[in-house]
């Protein structure tokens, strides 16, 4: 029985050294940030896109309403 406990205290111990040593090496290879970011640039691709989607949609909607096959069920012909 006491080995059982002295494995698991064992081993405790080295995943908390294990920790420590990780956050550790973390630290000493952390750089300080001397100058923000640059603010993001807008190049007017969303905007595109979002022109794009729309159109993708309304044709989709003209598609669904111009076919009476599948429209029958619905009645709108």
């Amino acid at each position: 029985m006491a080995s059982s406990k002295m494995t698991v205290s064992f081993s405790l111990v080295c995943c908390l050294f294990v920790f420590l040593l990780l956050r550790a090496s973390g630290m000493a290879n952390a750089q300080p940030s001397a100058t923000p970011a640059p603010a993001p640039a807008s190049d007017g691709s969303n905007i595109d896109l979002g022109i794009a989607y729309t159109l993708m949609l309304v044709a989709l909607a003209v598609t669904y309403l111009l076919h009476p096959s599948d429209s029958f069920p619905f009645n709108l012909f």
